[in-house]
């Protein structure tokens, strides 16, 4: 076999069934061992970009490692978005990109540049593959690397001899790395310590982030709050982990997050963070949080991520499901209960925070609220879509007015905040899940970035719904402008915007264009009934509407704008 064929085959050992993809010289040989198999089906993008952020969105959908193969030079470059996007929000995949034979590396050579180098901030790790017999093992690894401890992105750079050279095929059915050695069980003694805490609290809080979906956790999660009848909120990366139609869900939290769970987070007594990292759009300013004291403990698979940005109490590193298994044994052993008393009280004080209701807002029978079509969304598919988002102010109604029950629910890039997510997004999910109802919630903006997509959603017969609330404008840019400096809308403004409804059906879909607040509801039901289309629903929205609640940059969690009263 030659190195090409070897690497094909591997994939097929790691039972990939899909791989997005764009050829080019570098990999030639690899997309002729791909025409010569049947174990693996190639969506072809139009663009490399679009590959990885489809490969992401298939592997957070199903809890696979995605794939994804690009060419060298331009190939691998286009493809640095999508890898840093996917190491942001700990999804698990592997990215095949072409390099120049080994011969010329170095020289300069046509299309050739260090993608090691360029990849290497923005990766869980990345190989460049010296000798075709180290190939196999190098496929291995990477599929280890990618899926195990806190999940990223592994790049594999493979030289064009590389994959032309002749070598005996044999795949490792195991990998044994001395220096990565992942944690996956929590320490049993500091799980002691962390439950015993618990029980004492009188304002306790439970905080869980996307680690909760990563690691499949759920069900442990929602039974933990259930059983303690604690408050918990999600993140923007963790909606789903825990079911939003709790009356325990205090919502999400953070920069756009309820009044109720900023306020409960600001002003808990213990808090338990379970796969999230306290970044700066969750918890806000730093010394503003830690002026509250509060006993933190800390459950999450990278160790780094403990005690990064606020100090912890109680840290224990290891798989969340796992540890959250042991915290249900614990709790099954004292048969001890929380203190009911505080707890009443503590409620009582969130249940009037709840009253404020942060997310309402004024109604229109002239012109359409975004918020309403979300919640509109939400109504015809009965909360149970794969919902897809862009990035931008759309992306923040999508996560506060479409509540989610389930776990791998929700695609938006969080960390990154990657514009142009969304439809390689809902083809990546859609590529999974062939029947399911997929929504893409996106804007005039960001929709654009990557537009092309419609061409490989036109040939792999791919049929999300586009929800695209275009009011016009750059939103998220113009309301800052507005907030910080007084309103000088510099280049926020998106003039000569397409027909969006013309430019769907030239590339064979359907196009609607909708303007008044009465056909919204009409024109969803019409959309998602026809199953086998394709169809972007173009819904002209008011363009003055911001994004309520908001932390600005530099402020606590409690010190939150809560309308346009408060500019």
């Amino acid at each position: 076999m030659i190195g090409a064929d070897v690497l094909v085959r591997c994939l097929a050992e790691e039972g990939v069934e899909h791989v997005f993809g764009y050829p080019g010289g570098a990999v030639l040989y690899i997309y002729d061992a791909i025409y010569k198999q049947d174990k693996f089906k190639h969506i072809l993008v139009r663009h490399e970009q679009a590959a990885v952020h489809a490969a992401d969105a298939y592997a957070r959908s199903t809890g696979k490692v995605g794939v994804a193969i690009v060419t060298s030079g331009p190939g691998v470059t286009n493809a640095v978005t999508g890898l840093a996007t996917a190491y942001m929000d700990s999804t698990p995949m592997v990215v095949i990109s072409g390099q120049v034979p080994s011969s010329v590396i170095g020289q300069d050579a046509f299309q050739e540049c260090d993608a090691v180098g360029i990849t290497r901030p923005c990766v869980k790790h990345n190989f460049l593959v010296k000798d075709v017999r180290d190939l196999a093992a190098t496929v291995k690894k990477a599929f280890y690397i990618a899926a195990t401890g806190r999940p990223g992105p592994v790049l594999i750079d493979v030289p064009k001899d590389i994959s032309m050279h002749p070598c005996a095929y044999a795949y490792p059915k195991e990998i044994d790395m001395r220096s990565y050695k992942p944690i996956e069980k929590g320490h049993a003694g500091q799980i002691r310590k962390a439950v015993q805490m618990l029980l004492q609290a009188e304002r306790p809080m439970i905080y869980a982030g996307g680690g909760i979906v990563l690691a499949d956790a759920a069900e442990e999660l929602n039974k933990l709050v259930d059983r303690l009848g604690f408050p918990c909120t999600n993140t923007l990366m963790g909606l789903g982990g825990y079911r939003a139609s709790s009356d325990k869900y205090v919502g999400m939290l953070g920069m756009h997050g309820t009044y109720e769970a900023n306020m409960a987070m600001q002003n808990c007594d213990v808090l338990l963070a379970i796969g999230a990292r306290f970044d700066d759009r969750v918890i806000g300013n730093i010394q503003h949080f830690a002026a509250h004291p509060r006993k933190i403990i800390h459950i999450d698979i990278d160790p780094s991520s403990i005690s990064k940005r606020v100090k912890v109490e109680v840290p224990i590193v290891g798989g969340v499901k796992e540890a959250l298994q042991e915290v249900h044994a614990q709790l099954d052993a004292a048969n001890i209960k929380p203190n009911p008393h505080a707890l009443s009280n503590w409620w009582k004080q969130i249940n009037e925070w709840r009253q404020l209701d942060c997310l309402s807002y004024e109604t229109s029978d002239k012109i359409i609220k975004p918020q309403y079509v979300v919640q509109k969304l939400w109504d015809i598919t009965k909360g149970d879509a794969f919902v897809c988002s862009d990035v931008g102010q759309h992306q923040m109604w999508a996560a506060q007015y479409y509540p989610f029950d389930k776990p791998r629910r929700w695609f938006n890039s969080g960390g990154l905040g990657t514009m142009g997510v969304g439809l390689p997004y809902a083809m990546g999910v859609q590529t999974a899940f062939p029947d399911a109802t997929v929504a893409c919630i996106t804007g005039e903006g960001s929709f654009q970035m990557n537009i092309q997509e419609l061409a490989t959603c036109k040939q792999y017969n791919l049929t999300p719904k586009i929800i695209m609330l275009n009011n016009g404008v750059l939103g998220m840019v113009r309301q800052w402008q507005r907030l910080d400096y007084e309103s000088r809308y510099s280049e926020s403004y998106v003039d000569s915007l397409p027909d969006f409804e013309k430019l769907a059906e030239s590339y064979g879909h359907v196009g609607m264009r909708i303007e008044k607040p009465s056909d919204v509801e009409s024109a969803l039901k019409e959309a998602f009934a026809m199953k086998d289309k394709l169809v972007l629903m173009n819904f002209l929205t008011d363009p003055e509407e911001n994004v309520w609640p908001m932390v600005k940059p530099g402020k606590g969690l409690s010190q939150m704008l809560l309308g346009s009263e408060e500019l």
